[in-house]
């Protein structure tokens, strides 16, 4: 059984709300509530948030959203077959809860309905097709300023581990994005440092569309990978191969995949 939220293709009711308090530092009397979007506006909320981070903070361009989309939102195809996970930050003052990050998630049964994944744009994904039928994608990730660090993390893989295991799927695909602003010296130092200690078997490697024109840098130390990605490799994630260039974003994305808690997948 797969859950769903209202606003999307599916019509099973969505996960109840998970609570999760934050330690006191860095926020205070903040409490995080982690739940499942619910109807159009909810989802429009997410799309704004991620219109703020990954469009209007970091200057990237995008590609044309669908016709009827409003302006300041990020929008694409795959939005209306998605489950969309919000994380809010509620104080005690009497303000409204504050929406501080986003994650978007496509069930094995949406992708099969819309024709495929968003990471195929960017990877020859055909050595996962014994995976694809308890696969989910997961993306867009997004964190508001203030805001990123590993308790907020934390609480978004909490969030996405447990619809993983309610729905019986067995790992999520998706990418981590990496920005070019250092000429992808990161990058490429991430996928030289993951390949070596966090590698998917061979049989499990995917092809990038457009590879990442860099060697890597030689390093001594282990490069500081952004905190959402980070955090896949701190729940188990594994490294499918090369990174991918997407021109439209400005950044390089490295294709990973992540077991559910008590699966066996690689």
């Amino acid at each position: 059984m797969e859950i769903g939220n209202p606003a999307s293709t599916h019509s099973t009711p969505a996960p109840a709300a998970i609570h999760l308090t934050p330690p006191a530092a860095p926020f205070g009397a903040v409490r995080l509530t982690a739940r499942w979007a619910r109807g159009g506006d909810e989802c429009r909320a997410a799309q704004a948030l991620r219109w703020q981070v990954l469009v209007a903070e970091t200057g990237a361009a995008r590609p044309a959203p669908p016709a009827g989309a409003a302006a300041g939102l990020d929008v694409d195809f795959f939005d209306a077959h998605c489950e969309h996970l919000l994380l809010h930050a509620s104080r005690d003052d009497g303000r409204a809860p504050e929406l501080v990050a986003t994650y978007r998630l496509l069930t094995p049964a949406a992708a099969r309905l819309v024709g495929g994944l968003h990471s195929e744009g960017g990877f020859d994904l055909l050595r996962l097709r014994r995976l694809r039928p308890r696969m989910a994608e997961v993306g867009r990730a997004c964190i508001a300023p203030g805001w990123r660090d590993a308790t907020t993390v934390r609480h978004l893989w909490d969030t996405l581990a447990a619809f993983l295991q309610a729905n019986e799927l067995d790992c999520a695909i998706g990418c981590a994005p990496v920005a070019l602003r250092d000429g992808g010296l990161l990058a490429a130092a991430l996928h030289r440092h993951w390949q070596s200690h966090c590698a998917a078997p061979l049989e499990l490697q995917v092809r990038p569309r457009l590879p990442l024109p860099l060697a890597p840098p030689a390093m001594r130390v282990a490069p500081a990978a952004p905190a959402l990605a980070q955090g896949w490799i701190d729940r188990g994630a594994r490294l499918l191969g090369a990174p991918a260039w997407n021109a439209e974003s400005g950044h390089a994305e490295l294709p990973l995949l992540l077991p559910t808690p008590g699966r066996a997948v690689f």
